[in-house]
């Protein structure tokens, strides 16, 4: 949506393109390839005709979009790769990127019904597997339309398929529309799972309650904090789900439950969908992640009843939720799920669309918006040439290799100034509360002058010693920056840091409570993941 007016953007990409790359915007990794109509065909004024008619235009206009890859798949066409090598590739439709309402329009399937799997719209919210959608009998009930209509319109009923005549699936050569839809993270789980889980919260517990701990909640470093609450929020975006999330938990952790019932249920519930939501954004996956990811799901379904005993809902027959089944198969198909978010796709409608119609004169924009495009691929392509031919003779018989991955590790960072000079031992002990600390300070100082020393040494070289000074420096902020677990270097440094600072009375005379954070200290042989060889500790 822009202005008054509305369009229908489709975008275009290829598989052996590194996600890392896909996701930037600034890369061109997609191309815009259509335009499709966004009318409502308001004139038709019985709603099953109009909404037959919208399918059947929108199969037509994509049908007319990838007709010249059909011939390309079958007898391939030859593309230069970022090597400079001409190789002959076919091209196949592998994967269709979209959230639910495109989904069930592009499988030719009901609304409430899964576009994957043949499931009654009764039986969406079991935990159970269901007889996947064949696309040979799908195309075998389509050929019915030109011979005999009411054979058609009965073979698609028996295979739960809206009549559509002609989808433009129906010919592209080893394609299987059914197992090309993908998981969409943005919308099914931020914007359809965790939008419902939110909801049921708000009623099992009372909005006041969750706005209250809200405003309660202590600053964090990473979190986002909701000064008035997370229920009077309306048109929640996606990054806001995502910091909701990250507090969820938290909120109603020892929260009691109307009419008695234990919040046992529920809090597993709630952690194993939030255990899901994490798991799906695994850059790689194992079989071990993927059966993590098996176990949060079978956990949802085992505890999700306290929201039927609560009386907050009939059922569990959503969609969005009935779509988490087939997460594990689409992985192994297609590949992990952050190659597919149409997170990704969603900010293309700011280059391909928005500043498009902001260079026409708003009047027969879509011939002006596409002239526009297809003039700034141009000069793209060019400028990037230019930089290819300078880059190639400014460099010239040098030769790169692929740099070795180097080893990662855990930044640490504190102020160049101390916040507190010279506090002696009896003050940390009142006002930050550090008990035992010349003991604790003494026996780290033993640990790092002589490492083979036990602990049983440690503990009597420690009895009854001192250190000859009574003072330090305090820091009252720690920061950390976490590389990527992975070692992928287009990924971002996770920041973050550690805070411990006594109340004080700022300029304003106004109070502030003290913050000491909790972080885990690595204190044995432990791995890097995991909390194995970890123990907490409050600053």
């Amino acid at each position: 949506m822009f202005r008054n007016k509305s369009a229908y953007p489709v975008y275009l990409t290829i598989g052996n393109i590194s996600k890392e790359i896909r996701r930037k915007p600034s890369k061109q990794a997609q191309v815009l390839i259509a335009y499709l109509p966004a009318t409502k065909l308001d004139h038709i004024k019985d709603k099953g005709t109009r909404r037959h008619a919208l399918a059947s235009l929108f199969h037509a206009c994509m049908r007319r979009v990838l007709e010249p890859t059909i011939e390309a798949a079958m007898t391939g066409i030859e593309m230069a790769s970022g090597d400079g090598v001409i190789r002959r590739c076919h091209l196949i439709l592998a994967a269709f990127i979209g959230d639910y309402p495109e989904q069930v329009l592009v499988a030719c399937c009901k609304y409430g019904h899964c576009p994957k799997c043949l499931v009654s719209r009764q039986d969406i919210g079991e935990n159970e597997d269901f007889d996947r959608r064949s696309l040979r009998a799908a195309q075998d009930a389509l050929s019915l339309a030109d011979d005999d209509p009411g054979a058609w319109l009965e073979a698609c009923s028996s295979i739960d398929l809206k009549p559509i005549h002609n989808p433009f699936w129906e010919n592209l050569p080893y394609s299987n529309i059914f197992q090309a839809i993908t998981p969409d993270l943005l919308h099914q789980l931020y914007q359809g799972v965790i939008k419902h889980l939110v909801s049921w919260l708000k009623m099992a517990f009372g909005p006041h309650e969750i706005d209250a701990r809200c405003r309660r909640m202590p600053a964090n470093h990473n979190l986002r904090y909701f000064s008035g609450g997370i229920t009077p929020l309306s048109r929640i975006s996606g990054q806001e789900h995502k910091d909701i999330c990250r507090i969820l938990l938290g909120l109603i952790v020892d929260l009691p439950l109307q009419g008695g019932h234990s919040p046992a249920r529920l809090i597993r519930t709630v952690r194993a969908l939030l255990d899901f939501v994490y798991l799906a954004q695994y850059p790689s996956h194992t079989d071990t992640t993927l059966e993590y990811l098996q176990e949060a799901y079978d956990k949802f379904h085992a505890n999700k009843d306290i929201f039927l005993e609560l009386g907050i809902r009939r059922d569990f027959n959503i969609p969005k939720i009935h779509s988490l089944r087939h997460y594990i198969q689409s992985v192994k198909l297609l590949g992990t799920a952050d190659n597919f978010n149409t997170e990704y796709t969603e900010r293309l409608h700011i280059d391909y669309t928005k500043d498009a119609y902001r260079a026409s004169n708003h009047k027969d924009e879509y011939p002006q918006m596409t002239t526009w495009l297809q003039r700034k691929e141009k000069i793209i392509r060019h400028s990037n040439f230019i930089k290819w031919r300078l880059l190639a003779e400014n460099n010239a018989g040098i030769h790169y290799s692929r740099p070795l991955p180097i080893e990662r590790h855990l930044h640490i960072n504190v102020a160049a100034f101390p916040n507190e000079t010279s506090v002696n031992f009896t003050a940390l002990m009142a006002a930050y509360r550090a008990t035992d600390f010349e003991s604790a300070l003494y026996h780290r100082i033993l640990q790092i002058r002589d490492p083979g020393l036990s602990t049983r040494q440690l503990r009597q070289l420690s009895a009854g010693s001192s250190l000859p000074f009574n003072t330090v420096n305090v820091y009252h902020r720690i920061k950390f920056w976490n590389p990527d677990a992975q070692g992928r270097d287009e990924c971002p440094d996770t920041l973050d840091s550690a805070h411990a600072r006594p109340s004080y009375v700022n300029t304003q005379g106004k109070h502030v409570p003290a913050c000491f954070d909790t972080v885990l200290v690595k204190v044995g042989e432990g791995q890097d993941s995991g909390v194995e060889g970890l123990s907490s500790s409050a600053l």
